[in-house]
């Protein structure tokens, strides 16, 4: 059962200390640490002993090099998938109550961030709003590296507010260091107004870890190249938005066995796409899935029901609403009816 927060759903924050504008971190011995001391003190900014002498070698060694590294990242994540499945399931229940996810990053984070929300509208047919992803600096950042933007605590806030994050809300926070401040002021300002709060980080005992209601810490390593988070940790943080935003996006009744079959049948592949679905869940030939496709509006989902229950697109929308968009609940539904 989920707890009260605020004008919120829920928390499981109950003591979380108040950071404010702290400029100190905790160490692996538990003690504090000034800012200034705190670069040599990340994980992700320490030289890697696999890659000192990159600068040397030919170029299939610096692959091979690569790839022995980037092997290390899904056991990284293994590690983690306790917190990222607690975090799935506290989301979950918010967005059935209307609340959206909305992802906050700065530098390679940031981009990550807009990478997977913007991916969700055309793989499970979300409207745009529900699923977004912001980075500091804005859009323009995404293109033209605004760095400094990630130290401004106060600009994180002011997006919080722009964007009206509610109690209803969930808020990711991406910070490889787990020490951008633009993020801090995110969660912060988020967690204070009811909204659960989320981080994902590649440092052990962060700031931005301490802010949250659901700290998610994956500990890559150094990178090959020292402090370039764009790659070990980058590849970290994308995983685990893919699995967050598909395992919420299962839970909402998007997928039916694993079929993607609330996506948005745009184009001439996700077309063809949407027939073979069809297809294969329903088990008819393309010709009926094509025909089908379109009664139901481009819909595979409402198709596949239509097929199931020989219901009309009216009834099988009308199912599906009853029953929260899962198709094997409508299904059960229309026999109950027929």
């Amino acid at each position: 059962m989920e707890d009260q927060k605020g004008s919120g759903i829920d928390s499981d924050q109950g003591n979380k200390p108040d950071q404010g504008s702290k400029s100190k971190s905790k160490s692996k011995d538990g003690k504090m640490q000034n800012t200034e001391d705190l670069l040599g003190s990340l994980t992700t900014e320490q030289q890697n002993s696999s890659s000192w002498n990159i600068d040397r070698i030919d170029t299939l060694d610096i692959l091979k090099v690569m790839n022995a590294e980037d092997k290390k990242v899904a056991y990284s994540v293994e590690e983690s998938l306790e917190d990222v499945a607690r975090a799935v399931d506290r989301i979950v229940p918010r967005m059935k109550k209307g609340g959206r996810l909305l992802y906050f990053g700065a530098g390679t984070s940031g981009r990550l961030a807009i990478l997977d929300a913007a991916e969700c509208p055309p793989t499970f047919g979300t409207d745009p709003r529900l699923v977004q992803g912001f980075m500091a600096g804005g859009q323009d950042a995404f293109h033209i590296a605004q760095e400094d933007i990630e130290d401004r605590k106060e600009e994180g806030v002011r997006e919080v507010q722009r964007q009206e994050i509610t109690g209803r809300d969930t808020i990711i926070g991406l910070s490889a260091s787990g020490q951008a401040a633009y993020i801090i002021g995110v969660l912060e300002e988020a967690g204070r107004r009811g909204a659960l709060t989320i981080s994902i980080t590649c440092n052990e005992h962060s700031v931005l870890d301490q802010a949250a209601d659901i700290p998610i810490n994956t500990v890559v390593g150094p990178e090959i190249l020292m402090g370039s988070t764009r790659l070990k940790a980058g590849t970290a943080q994308k995983m685990i938005l893919n699995m967050i935003s598909t395992a919420v996006m299962v839970k909402l009744g998007k997928v039916y066995k694993n079929l993607m079959v609330d996506l948005n049948p745009k184009n001439k592949k996700l077309i063809e796409r949407a027939k073979r679905i069809i297809m294969l869940a329903a088990g008819v030939s393309y010709r009926e899935a094509e025909n089908y496709l379109e009664r139901s509006h481009r819909s595979p989902k409402t198709a596949i029901v239509m097929i199931e229950t020989g219901s009309d697109y009216e009834t099988a929308c009308k199912w599906l609403k009853e029953e929260d968009g899962f198709i094997v609940k409508a299904v059960e539904h229309g026999h109950k009816n027929n």
